[in-house]
């Protein structure tokens, strides 16, 4: 079953057995959520599933890397409600075509990279945050169908939680004995059959929304282009592709992690806007990769771009053919998975070396996860905590500046900078000198340091100035090029001149 499969210039051994079999299976947890989230944000059922083909085919394809599945994902639609209850659904149609556009121009430009500033603590508040989101949302399939909201009470309870443990025994026990076949595939059609052969009722597909429907049809968003249209879509496309991207690179790194091989944020940028693009001209809620359906399709054996094809390609296929079948499909079997996904989504590893991290990681952590299940915003609660590490980061940097300290035979005072200078680290630098008890001729050394930012170079500035004030001469010795041009750059706006001088060789301040 292994061969290799050239597609778009990316080249690797293919498992068709795992990647069929891993498709199929994505597609049957992506449809039921695909088609919760349009019926929360008040689209047409089917709008959901559309999103979920294009976004599924094109990243797919065309994506950062083999593995991922793309979908139409909450992280994305819930940034459209507020839209879709003010304009209605055309001006949604038009948000997701810019937001697709964005994304396109982030990935051109190669500013992908910028995912690399997410700190650690950062992606295991993400991913346990997104672990709980996906537990809690299955527990609304406890719920009567319908917008009644009430809970299912008595037999119904009882069948549907029956079902559910079920299918998470399945899961658990059947690799014990093969992993020829993916545990969560064989769970639903063991709970299909179980539900179908002794007539039990319980909630199925079609208790949610009817996925029967034809192929993606072409429209041009029904709105006027005009300035006003584009500063009413344009604050929505801008969050929704910046809630996209960082769920996006978030997952790619996180899959990057788990199957040891590297993707490519920026060509996922470009296919994720592209695949945005066509949503918003082809009836689709737009959408990102689902990290819950990645997991689902990397625990079912899929390394390959295959499985994310197949899976779209069935997801079309029940739309025009399938959906009398798929609509008798038990919900309880998707939220078993889903369940065991959830669990293993969870970074478990964060509890066992909490006690080993320090104070600061563990707050920000915490608090990027507590925002993305409270709020579910995901984009907010990975720009909070990086904003919060690069704070702590710059405090615990600034505390680290030290001056070593002595006098030559020449009666030369030097003071020896440990540490960068930058716009924390200023006050800490301004107290190691003793301007007015030191010697006629100060030497200050970078060799171990160096001057990052403004705020550095208007401290040495200022420094300059005391011992000029005073009468006594200042060199600064061992600065780097970048230094030396940062500073020469700031002549217009303070007054610092370099001179090279051949006895110390060092830039001179006068």
């Amino acid at each position: 079953m292994n061969t290799y499969l050239n597609l778009f210039d990316f080249k690797q051994k293919v498992n068709y057995k795992n990647e069929i079999l891993a498709g199929l299976t994505v597609a049957m947890t992506m449809m039921p959520e695909s088609l919760s989230f349009a019926i929360l944000a008040g689209f047409p059922p089917l709008v959901g599933l559309y999103a979920a083909f294009i976004m599924g085919l094109v990243t797919a394809v065309f994506g950062g890397r083999p593995g991922l599945i793309s979908g139409g994902a909450g992280a994305t639609v819930i940034v459209l409600i507020a839209l879709m209850q003010s304009h209605g659904i055309e001006y949604v149609f038009a948000a997701v075509a810019l937001a697709g556009l964005i994304q396109i121009a982030i990935g051109l430009f190669k500013l992908a990279k910028f995912i690399r500033l997410v700190p650690q603590p950062v992606m295991y508040g993400f991913v346990n945050g997104l672990a709980v989101i996906i537990f809690m949302s299955q527990l609304n399939q406890f719920k009567e169908p319908g917008n009644s909201g009430a809970w299912l009470t008595g037999k119904p309870l009882l069948i549907m939680a029956s079902l559910v443990a079920l299918t998470i025994a399945i899961i658990l026990i059947i690799p014990r004995f093969t992993k020829a076949v993916p545990a969560s595939l064989i769970a639903i059609i063991v709970i299909f059959a179980v539900v179908l052969g002794f007539g039990i009722e319980t909630k199925t597909v079609s208790d949610i929304a009817s996925v029967a429907g034809g192929f993606p049809p072409f429209h041009v968003p029904d709105i006027v282009f005009n300035l006003e249209t584009f500063t009413i879509i344009a604050p929505y496309a801008l969050v929704m592709a910046a809630v996209g991207l960082t769920e996006g690179l978030l997952t790619l790194n996180l899959v990057d992690e788990m199957t040891a091989t590297k993707g490519n944020g920026n060509r996922e940028s470009i296919a994720q806007g592209g695949a945005n693009l066509l949503n918003g001209f082809f009836f689709g809620m737009g959408g990102c990769p689902m990290i819950a359906q990645t997991l689902v399709n990397l625990s079912a054996g899929a390394r390959a771009r295959l499985s994310g094809i197949i899976a779209s390609l069935t997801i079309l296929c029940v739309i025009l053919f399938g959906a009398p079948v798929i609509g008798k499909l038990p919900i309880a079997a998707l939220t078993g998975v889903m369940i065991m996904v959830a669990i293993g989504t969870f970074e478990w590893a964060s509890f066992r070396i909490i006690n080993k991290m320090p104070k600061q990681d563990i707050f920000v952590g915490i608090l990027v996860a507590a925002i993305t299940i409270f709020l579910h915003n995901l984009a907010l609660a990975v720009l909070i905590g990086v904003i919060i590490s690069a704070l702590v980061f710059a405090w615990e940097s600034a505390k680290r500046i030290r001056a070593r300290k002595f006098v030559d035979e020449k009666g030369v005072k030097h003071y020896e900078i440990y540490g960068p200078l930058f716009f924390a680290s200023v006050t800490a630098f301004n107290e190691k000198f003793d301007v007015s008890e030191d010697p006629a001729e100060v030497v200050i050394d970078f060799k171990e340091s160096r001057i990052a930012d403004m705020s550095a170079i208007e401290a040495v500035n200022k420094l300059t100035e005391r011992y000029r004030a005073a009468g006594k001469t200042l060199h600064l010795k061992h600065l780097s090029d970048d230094c030396r041009k940062l500073i020469k750059n700031a002549e217009t706006v303070i007054d610092v001149n370099l001179i090279e001088d051949p006895a110390y060789h060092v830039a001179t301040e006068r």
